[in-house]
């Protein structure tokens, strides 16, 4: 009778960890709640600099995948933060079949396990089940599968919302999840350029539940103007933080039916460039764009903000203007930057060939060396163009001693 009455004891304080979060209807839409509470996904897509994450106003930081899940959580609630947790359903375009049923099993049973090891954990807020399992898929039976693993989590845990997470949105794949995988609570939605058409579509897609932005951000690099060689041109920190600011107000702006978001990339990453979709450079820089979000976040102004971009040319063409010049010929670069707090601006330059590790869907890239690396302290200077003839991008970081700016030209060498 003892060794039951304890084990009673120890099942209620697992049970009593938990902090239960629910979807409700409202006249007007949908509201979160947790613990009983509003709550509103002020979250970032990442593991890095957790810290800052809470110091600069964010609540909540996603995952792709369960490993590390339970570390991840104690980490979310020693900060005072939440974790959406990703399982990583596999993925037909790296050659699983959906088809196999010994495989698709086997994946259940081990995203089973790891629901009994965490549900109780009180920092988790929902789980995601699968991150763009549509990404050049054909065998749309993965919906029916998805729609399993819901059912299986929900059996297993009725406190915390399921979701699945989509490469953009069309109205053939809201159909499609709404037939095959009506257990999901709500649908997460990866979207960068088309933010503002995929908010404005869902309604009328028939998306009749809430859902919430898990990656948005910069201009993707496929929805990007290319220049003549077809290589595509990257936006200016300035030009990123003006994006960022615009379509966190998209998102706000329907907050009775979007839940809240994760921005993209809470971290540093190789993707098409180096500086694309970091919010950190690699010696953890961080530009305007950390600024806006900070504002947003918190409803507070940096006292240090960082430099802002007003022109950067070589031989007086911006990357727009498809640059080409002789090998070892004399380049000019000028940069116009200025900084909101007078701060001295240093520039670091670097020339890069073209990355050819170019991959889909966020699959790890590998970085080019440069070429060329050289510190200015004057903002128009000339640099020798590259021995060999070929792709190449220009970038500078301007820096204040503290923040950044960023910009890349790309430019052939023939």
């Amino acid at each position: 009778m003892r060794y039951l009455f304890i084990l009673l004891l120890l099942h209620t304080a697992a049970f009593a960890q938990v902090v239960p979060v629910d979807i409700v209807k409202k006249d007007n839409g949908y509201q979160l709640l947790r613990g009983g509470e509003p709550y509103y996904i002020k979250g970032v897509g990442g593991l890095e600099y957790l810290e800052k994450a809470k110091e600069y106003g964010a609540n909540s930081f996603r995952t792709w995948s369960t490993e590390n899940a339970k570390e991840h959580l104690d980490k979310a609630q020693e900060l005072g933060m939440t974790v959406c947790l990703g399982f990583w359903a596999q993925h037909e375009r790296h050659g699983f079949d959906w088809s196999n049923e010994v495989g698709i099993k086997l994946q259940l049973e081990a995203f089973a396990k790891v629901v009994d090891e965490v549900k109780d954990h009180p920092a988790l807020l929902m789980w995601a089940v699968g991150n763009e399992v549509d990404l050049f898929y054909s065998n749309f039976d993965v919906w029916k599968h998805i729609n399993d693993i819901a059912l299986m989590i929900k059996e297993k845990d009725p406190h915390h919302p399921v979701t699945t997470v989509t490469a953009g949105l069309d109205v053939a794949e809201v159909k499609l999840i709404k037939k095959y995988a009506p257990s999901l609570d709500l649908l997460g939605i990866n979207t960068y350029g088309g933010l503002d058409g995929a908010i404005k579509s869902l309604p009328y897609y028939g998306w009749d539940k809430p859902y919430m932005i898990t990656e948005w951000g910069p201009n993707g690099h496929w929805e990007s103007p290319t220049t003549d060689w077809g290589i595509p041109i990257e936006q200016t920190s300035t030009e990123k933080a003006k994006s960022y600011k615009k379509r966190y107000e998209m998102i706000f702006e329907d907050a009775e039916n979007c839940l809240g978001s994760y921005v993209f990339l809470w971290g540093f990453k190789q993707e098409t460039t180096s500086s694309w979709y970091g919010l950190f450079l690699q010696d953890g820089t961080q530009t305007s764009v950390m600024d806006v979000l900070i504002e947003k976040w918190s409803g507070k102004t940096p006292k240090n903000r960082a430099p802002d971009l007003n022109s950067f040319t070589i031989n007086s063409k911006n990357a727009y203007e498809s640059v080409k010049v002789v090998k070892k010929s004399p380049m000019l670069v000028s940069i116009d930057a200025f900084d909101p707090n007078d701060d001295k601006l240093t520039y670091y330059i670097k020339v890069v060939p073209e990355s050819t590790d170019t991959k889909a869907g966020g699959d790890y890239e590998e970085a080019p060396s440069a070429v060329f690396e050289k510190v200015f302290t004057d903002n128009n200077f000339k640099i020798k163009a590259p021995s060999k003839s070929g792709k190449y991008r220009l970038f500078v970081v301007i820096k204040d001693g503290e923040k950044g700016a960023t910009a890349n030209i790309p430019f052939l060498v023939k």
